[in-house]
């Protein structure tokens, strides 16, 4: 089927949900539909439109306790998929990690230092810096603002989603509960 954004009540994003999940939230009358696209979903009794984004009508405390890790996946995320260096989008099994200042200069491995990149720029790049490789960031790597920007990296399957993950009103912190971690992070950064 699809995807939907789940908002909290205060419309910060939450989690991606199937529209079976959604379409169960809007039935038990514990979310509400934000935005739908024009197809319907029928029953013997019931149309609803297809969700794409819905909020929870209710406020989801979120705790903020726990650090997002620093791994593979969640730099890719953060980076969108996307090498810092050229641009390009290739397969995630041709993105690797890339030290800015390199471990063998004192770099170390931390969210200011590390980035995304495709397999030829890493290579070309070597254990040069950027600007002694004549490379130039797309952006300068930094730590997320939000976890839910790095949680919701696949948001750009639907521009719709792109006004609610990036507004102005994503409070700031970068924590997770550990039962939220579990379910968000490997069930939507796959």
């Amino acid at each position: 089927m699809g995807h939907v954004l789940v908002l909290n009540a205060t419309f910060e994003p939450l989690n991606i949900v199937t529209v079976r999940r959604a379409i169960v939230l809007l039935l038990k009358e514990k979310a509400e539909v934000i935005e739908a696209t024009e197809a319907q979903m029928r029953s013997q009794y019931l149309t609803l439109d297809v969700p794409l984004v819905i909020r929870l009508v209710y406020y989801v405390r979120v705790p903020r306790r726990l650090f997002l890790p620093l791994t593979r996946r969640t730099i890719l995320a953060r980076d969108h998929y996307t090498c810092q260096y050229c641009g390009a989008q290739p397969v995630k099994s041709r993105l690797t990690v890339d030290h800015v200042v390199p471990r063998s200069r004192g770099g170390e491995t931390d969210w200011k230092n590390v980035v995304t990149a495709c397999v030829p720029c890493n290579q070309r790049k070597g254990q040069r810096t950027p600007g002694e490789a004549g490379m130039r960031l797309l952006a300068p790597p930094q730590r997320p603002r939000y976890i839910a920007l790095v949680l919701l990296g696949k948001a750009q399957a639907h521009e719709t989603w792109q006004k609610y993950i990036l507004s102005d009103k994503e409070p700031k912190g970068e924590c997770i509960s550990d039962k939220t971690r579990k379910r968000m992070v490997f069930v939507n950064m796959a």
